[in-house]
This record gives structure tokens, C-alpha cells and sequence, in this order.
């Protein structure tokens, strides 16, 4: 097994960094510090990093096909003009309650996007997993869930990886492309490091499946036949999800938080909430934009 070790490109020192995804059209990061209510966007050739308030809890954001992101934010979904800051609500979810918010979120091929939710205190079963069409229309696709997180595809679309932190596992699912139904939820991986727990991961062009381990100071990349073949080490305890991105979609770009850590926790671990980068040797794809 490979490790290497993930540089610093960012010193954000973001509470809750998370849902990092590449904008292959104007060459930079997006990603959000939930609980703060920011959407950050991250220019790597600057190193300049723009944030927006939206005013709200932001559990992740997408791109838009017509232009600007799709916000899965604490009680729905949001549209955001990222050149004038604005939003505007594009519908709600049925849990939708003072102590539920929406965390992770990402697009599948046809354009629907894919978001849960979870509860404050993390209470068990109280969070589910929905599916945003393109027509606005909104399905629970699983329920009883406690802390949605990772999702993505493999690379010929028949499979969808899922992760629900407590249960400390990644699960795969048969996907059919053509209805945005899954089927068949089964064990991929199960983390067996120490206090450590998936949160968000990606999946390579080669299909490689990389998830950031929470309380885990890593990030691990599993092969499509689930054998653990690489580590990047971070040097932040709370390694929360990653993307690839850069001009050749080979830089692997990783989020991190310092929420909950004490004062001795971030003596030990100063860039802890900062953004961080690898060239792992293996290339992403291009995001999927949101088709509504």
C-alpha cells in the first residue's frame, strides 16, 4: 500500500470544510463550511479564496448546467448566482425540521441531484437520503439514516457508493440510470481503523473509490474489488471529503474541520480546517452539473 502526504493550499481554518467539487469551466474548487453558511470558491492559481454567505446551514453545494450551484442548505434546496450572491429556494424535503440539515450532496449523470440529511445530535435514524430531479420533483430514496455523507458512481454508471458514517461502512448499491432507482444495498468496504469513520469520498476514472476518514488524519483509496491499495496522510485529524480537480483533473483536492476539537486538539494539528492537495497519479472526472 502506498501513503504519501497531502499538502497544504489553504490555511482556511474552516469550522466544517466539506463537499469539495471542481468547476472544470472556470478552473476552481467549490466547497462549503457548513454551520458558518459558506460557499467557497478557491482559485488555485491565485491561491485566492472567494467565500459567500448564504445565511443558512450549507451541506453541500453542485454545479448548475445553466450556470451558478444548486445548494442542498439546512431545510431544502437553493439555486446561488455566484456572481451576485443571490439565492433562491428551490424546494423543501419532508423531514425538514429545527434539528435536521442537510449534509453531502452530489449529481448523478442525468443531472438529478442526490442529498441527506441528519440530525444535530447525530440522534439515530432521524436523517434520510433524497433525490432532486430535474423537474423539481423530490423522492426519499432511503430513510432510517443517522449521518448521510459520501456518494458517487462508478465509472459505468451501474453502481452507486453510499456512505452513512455511524454504520462505519461504505455501501454499494446496483444503479439504473435510466429511473434513478437503487437496488440491491450491500457492504463494499467496512473501516476498521481506530476512531476513524468514512465521511465524503470520489470515485477515480479508473474507479478507484478515495474517502476521507474522519478522525482518521487520511485519506484512504479502495479498488473497485474493495482492497485497500493507498493512504494520503493529512495533517488534520477530521479529513471530511475530496475531489479531483485542476486543469488535468490529477490533483486530489481534500477538505478538513475543526469543529469539536479542544484547544490542546489544534495545538497538535494547527491546519486543521484548512484545504489540501495531492497529485496521486490517477485521474478524476469531470463533475456533473444539475440539470434543472
Amino acid at each position: 500500500m502506498n501513503s504519501e502526504r497531502a499538502e497544504l493550499v489553504l490555511d482556511a481554518k474552516a469550522d466544517l470544510g466539506e463537499g469539495p467539487i471542481w468547476d472544470d469551466r472556470r478552473g476552481q474548487l467549490v466547497w462549503v463550511d457548513i454551520m458558518a453558511g459558506r460557499v467557497n470558491l478557491f482559485d488555485p492559481l491565485t491561491g485566492g479564496n472567494r467565500s459567500i454567505e448564504v445565511g443558512v446551514p450549507v451541506g453541500a453545494a453542485a454545479l448548475r448546467e445553466s450556470g451558478g450551484l444548486v445548494l442542498a442548505v439546512k431545510d431544502g434546496f437553493a439555486a446561488l448566482d455566484t456572481e451576485t450572491g443571490t439565492m433562491s429556494r428551490l424546494g423543501g424535503f419532508p423531514d425538514a425540521a429545527d434539528d435536521i440539515r442537510m449534509n453531502d450532496a452530489k449529481c448523478d449523470r442525468q443531472g438529478r441531484l442526490w442529498a441527506g440529511t441528519m440530525a444535530l445530535d447525530l440522534r439515530e435514524g432521524a436523517g434520510a437520503f433524497y433525490r432532486l430531479d430535474p423537474d423539481g420533483g423530490v423522492s426519499a430514496m432511503l430513510t432510517d439514516v443517522t449521518c448521510s455523507n459520501g456518494t458517487d458512481w462508478s465509472p459505468d454508471g451501474k453502481l452507486m457508493y453510499y456512505v452513512d458514517s455511524m454504520t462505519r461502512r461504505i455501501d454499494c448499491f446496483d444503479y439504473d440510470a435510466l429511473s434513478g432507482a437503487v437496488s440491491g444495498r450491500r457492504t463494499f468496504v467496512a473501516i476498521e481503523l481506530q476512531d476513524a469513520a468514512p465521511d465524503g469520498l470520489t470515485v477515480d476514472s479508473e474507479g478507484n473509490i478515495w474517502v476521507a476518514l474522519w478522525g482518521g488524519w487520511c485519506v484512504r483509496c479502495y479498488s473497485p474489488d474493495a482492497k485497500l491499495i493507498g493512504s494520503v496522510e493529512v495533517p488534520a485529524s477530521q479529513s471530511s471529503s475530496c475531489t479531483f480537480g485542476g486543469e488535468e483533473l490529477d490533483e486530489l483536492y481534500i477538505t478538513s474541520a475543526r469543529t469539536g476539537l479542544s484547544e490542546a486538539d489544534l495545538a497538535g494539528q494547527p491546519l486543521a480546517g484548512g484545504l489540501f492537495r495531492i497529485r496521486p497519479g490517477v485521474k478524476g472526472v469531470r463533475a456533473n452539473r444539475f440539470a434543472g
